[in-house]
């Protein structure tokens, strides 16, 4: 879809890229063999300039040139040019200020290997593994994960980052990561109901019990919001791509679900149902 981008050049919105579109500059190749396109040749010139920069810079793969001068909105773009150097990213915690709580897990999923970082385990070796990616994919991580992550462990992430929350708020779609899911028709199975409070539960659970379920039931709800975000992406840019004129073209398949390394325990998960039923823990 980057090939058939003009709204990351300066002075072209979405409404003039689609003009373009419907005058049949539809991608990169087109700016010379369009010649109906009613543009002054001096726009012209800064548009061919622009797309030379652009060639360089996709076959440079820098998924951050194109994000740096995308809407938060239009990131879904670089969505299949990049695909290979994705992250899918989910952090849990004991709360929401990294001054007072403290990461308890991280998952990470490139759509072929799952990652999973334990505190007190190998959370450390987050640090290097990041570095395999030079694009993130996350819900809401603008504004909760990516800056807990940096204040937390120091960490900077520099890397270009799609943020869901936006892509799919663009789309009509709210409510949270959660909320979402269920309105796109994803079923979380025996992890229904678990949310990020919930998270907060099983970690307790397991560092009170040192119950190996609870941690597991835990890597296992971290991991699906990670494996879900491939899934997310994919929609919402089939969903894009359905408002241009690449429908039939540029649609993608939805991915194939990975072998999940952990089996949500639903004992453990109803018993702090329980517990919490009245706000109250009975141990």
């Amino acid at each position: 879809m980057l090939k058939n981008t003009f709204c990351h050049i300066p002075g072209i919105s979405i409404n003039t890229e689609l003009k373009l579109w419907s005058a049949g500059m539809r991608s990169w190749d087109c700016i010379d063999a369009a010649s109906s396109v009613p543009i002054s040749s001096r726009r012209r010139e800064t548009i061919r300039r622009q797309v030379q920069e652009s060639q360089q810079r996709l076959a440079a793969a820098d998924p951050s040139y194109f994000a740096d001068r995308l809407s938060s909105q239009q990131h879904w773009r670089l969505f299949p040019d990049f695909r290979n150097c994705i992250a899918y990213l989910d952090i849990e915690t004991t709360g929401l200020s990294p001054l007072s709580s403290y990461i308890t897990t991280i998952a990470l999923y490139d759509g072929r290997k799952i990652r999973h970082y334990v505190r007190g385990e190998n959370l450390e070796q987050f640090r290097r593994d990041i570095n395999d990616y030079s694009l993130i994919v996350t819900y809401n991580g603008k504004c909760f994960d990516i800056p807990f992550i940096q204040q937390a462990m120091g960490l900077k992430m520099e890397q270009a980052h799609i943020d869901l929350r936006y892509v799919l708020k663009s789309l009509g779609y709210g409510g949270g990561l959660k909320g979402c899911e269920r309105k796109l028709g994803l079923d979380r199975g025996d992890l229904e109901g678990v949310d990020g409070f919930f998270a907060v539960l099983l970690w307790e659970d397991y560092r009170r019990s040192r119950n190996p379920r609870s941690l597991e039931t835990l890597l296992a709800y971290n991991i699906q919001d990670v494996v879900n975000l491939e899934v997310l992406l994919t929609m919402a840019y089939n969903l894009k791509i359905a408002a241009t004129p690449f429908t039939d073209s540029h649609r993608m398949s939805m991915p194939k679900a990975p072998q999940m390394p952990f089996k949500a325990d639903r004992e453990i998960v109803e018993r702090l149902k329980r517990s919490y039923a009245w706000g109250v823990p009975r141990w």
